[in-house]
């Protein structure tokens, strides 16, 4: 539901000159910049929590337009670091209890239960320890040497290393590998997610906006006192908070916040096929570090999505995230097919392979997203997702809920806010790419 022109209860709507073509002001308690996962997730929440006015806007004319649309979705609990894994824990949890997540009785999502397989490299210990590690944290993990892995999934070839696409001669397999097995993992249409949420919002009194760009912030005596819109409207508020993706730099420079975190607006490539009749049996998440790839299947199993791990598959910046090109190479779609092929018996002959690019707005500094206040009063900031943002998303989505409202909630996380803070020393990693 939409707020009616006369305004939604306790607003401030005000015509300067009726028909003269002055912009309408209207006033605001929360205004949220972008509509994806993130602005929806910390919509939803706070309305969740309380009665304020709150207000989406997103410049696209429709949902999943951005980097949500373009998601391969996947939920995941494997993470370097301890607080990482609590949030992938707590935003699949919402996703799992979907339907009580977003108080709907028919959400159009539904979270598919695959499980997730993180393939070996040869290194016999790290699959015992990492499933100790995460177990520890509540997330349920199995360790599988080749016979059971084959066992329950006979499409995936368990071999240990790559082949060589320059080799001149046959790749011969080797196994003997050991792997691990989240058993709670899985995936979601990042669409229909979207689409839920933004109808559990507005059905609770969130207004949400299509076409409509955040131009500006205004200031006034160093705090948030309303956000200027593309078509000259200004809307008060004193709460803004930025889920704008690759879009985030712009507004920061326009208001004058000073932030060390290097955003990049960087093009990441996906390949989709239709499923080869020959590969056979359930297929799970899968992660192939020998490959550099992961996969999954969608369109209820009838296709299979392939994206990249490799660091060197994210170093493309976008300068201007409105122009990109959004088909995927020619040579990064057959190289991340050849190594499929490798990894799934059955392949055969590969039909209608297609390609699509989208931004992922990366971190550079630590690969972890900025969450919470700035130095601006009243201004607030959830961007710099790196890749994470559909698995973290309502666990973030709680986290800005919670500092704005206070109150506590079934599906809050209680990871300590300043992890993921403005201010906070960069985190350190072993590795820098989307598996961080």
């Amino acid at each position: 539901m939409g707020w009616p022109s006369s305004g939604h209860p306790g607003s401030d709507i005000t015509r300067e000159q009726e028909g003269s073509g002055i912009a309408m002001n209207q006033t605001a308690d929360i205004v949220i910049a972008g509509a994806g996962v993130i602005g929806m997730c910390i919509a939803m929440q706070l309305a969740r929590r309380s009665n304020a006015r709150i207000l989406v806007l997103d410049r696209a004319a429709t949902p999943g337009e951005g980097s949500t649309g373009a998601s391969s979705a996947v939920c995941r609990h494997k993470y370097s670091r301890s607080e990482t894994v609590l949030l992938a824990r707590d935003g699949i949890d919402a996703y799992r209890h979907w339907g009580d997540f977003v108080q709907l009785p028919n959400p159009l999502a539904q979270f598919s239960h695959s499980g997730m397989v993180w393939l070996g490299d040869g290194r016999p210990d790290w699959p015992a320890q990492e499933a100790q590690r995460l177990a520890g944290l509540g997330v349920r993990v199995e360790v599988l040497d080749d016979a059971a892995l084959q066992a329950r999934f006979p499409a995936i070839n368990p071999c240990i290393e790559a082949p060589d696409s320059d080799a001149e001669t046959e790749h011969v397999c080797h196994g003997g590998g050991s792997h691990l097995f989240e058993l709670d993992a899985g995936f979601m249409d990042p669409v229909d997610v979207l689409n839920d949420l933004i109808r559990s919002a507005r059905m609770k009194g969130v207004e949400v906006r299509f076409g409509t760009e955040v131009v500006g912030v205004e200031l006034a005596g160093g705090r948030v006192a309303g956000v200027r819109l593309g078509d000259g409207t200004v809307v008060s508020c004193p709460r803004f908070v930025s889920a704008s993706g690759p879009w985030c730099r712009k507004l920061f420079e326009q208001v004058g916040l000073e932030c060390s975190w290097q955003l990049d607006a960087t093009r990441i490539q996906m390949v989709h096929i239709d499923r080869p009749a020959g590969v056979q049996g359930d297929l799970p998440v899968v992660c192939d570090p020998a490959g550099g790839i992961y996969f999954r299947t969608q369109n209820r199993g009838q296709q299979i999505i392939v994206g990249s791990v490799l660091e060197s598959d994210e170093l493309e910046s976008v300068r201007n995230p409105d122009d990109y090109a959004t088909y995927a190479d020619d040579d990064y779609v057959r190289m991340k097919l050849f190594y499929l092929e490798h990894r799934l018996r059955g392949m055969g002959d590969i039909r209608r392979p297609r390609g699509y690019s989208g931004l992922y707005t990366i971190n550079r500094v630590d690969y972890h997203p900025i969450v919470g206040p700035t130095p601006i009063n009243g201004f607030f900031v959830a961007n710099g997702c790196s890749g994470h943002s559909f698995k973290l998303a309502p666990a973030i989505g709680s986290m800005i809920a919670q500092m704005l409202e206070g109150k506590t909630d079934r599906f809050d996380t209680d990871v300590d806010p300043g992890y993921l803070a403005f201010d906070r020393e960069p985190i350190k990693l072993d590795s820098h790419n989307v598996l961080a």
